[in-house]
């Protein structure tokens, strides 16, 4: 029996001359694999549908292994994200991060919703970096490592400045830094743009400019936190890198910090 879902193309294979093997991330039931049977000839009416990124509507028949892909409708072919190299390369790393967060068919209708947002605000030209940082944000309940944002790890106090400690897994307050000595210091921008990414409304965000000082030092808490708890190997990630590398040397420091 076929069943309709909404999706989102997370990967292909090919698989043979003409055919893939698609892994979709539906809102209804999770990660499903199906296969796409003449999906690689251009002429095919599964090609679209079947382009990394994609969402729409499919029909598909699901099964514990390979199910079978019948037919799809596009609602977005997120193809300015395709055709922008940046673009391209941090929608490739918060798919791959999702894909390798998530267990075969294991509904979420949160994450998929997260995930739907965060590639629409990407293909609609909001900052890459800032919507990868909020997103992995947002992923560390998931994976559940989620870093105490609300108070200092090791006493409680919600008051004076803060830095970050992998160690103790959040903020530490300046009576309890001494307890960290590779403690990272945050800024009061930076604290406060953490505690913001990891509770807002995705739906509800507005404009965010945020210099790239503390940028850097977002996402060098964010690279020690998913290093030392999450155990994740993605090879989008070490592109991503190399990028922003390639990024920084080209774009001066600016933006105003939310």
């Amino acid at each position: 029996m076929f069943e309709k879902c909404e999706a989102i193309v997370m990967r292909t294979i090919d698989y043979g001359e003409t055919n893939k093997i698609v892994t979709l991330f539906t809102r209804e039931w999770g990660k499903v694999a199906v296969m796409a049977r003449g999906a690689k000839k251009p002429s095919s009416r599964l090609s679209a549908v079947t382009q990394p990124l994609a969402y729409g509507h499919y029909l598909i028949r699901r099964s514990r292994g390979v199910g079978v892909l019948h037919q799809g409708e596009l609602i977005d072919s997120m193809r300015a994200l395709r055709e922008d190299l940046f673009a391209a390369a941090y929608a490739a790393y918060i798919v791959e991060l999702t894909d390798k967060s998530t267990e075969e068919q294991k509904r979420n209708p949160y994450l998929f919703e997260l995930l739907r947002q965060t590639l629409q605000y990407m293909s609609e030209g909001r900052d890459l970096e800032i919507m990868a940082l909020i997103y992995e944000m947002k992923m560390l309940p998931v994976l559940g490592i989620p870093p105490v944002l609300d108070r200092c790890a090791r006493c409680g106090a919600t008051e004076g400045s803060v830095s970050f400690s992998v160690k103790e897994a959040g903020f530490l307050c300046h009576r309890c830094e001494e307890a960290d000595p590779h403690r990272m210091p945050l800024s009061p921008a930076s604290a406060r743009l953490l505690r913001l990414f990891f509770h807002i409304d995705l739906a509800r965000l507005g404009a965010i400019s945020v210099k790239e000082t503390t940028k850097a030092e977002l996402k060098a808490v964010l690279s020690a936190y998913y290093d030392e708890y999450a155990g994740l190997s993605l090879k989008a990630k070490r592109f991503l890198q190399q990028m922003s590398v390639l990024k920084d040397t080209l774009a001066p420091d600016s933006g105003q910090d939310a």
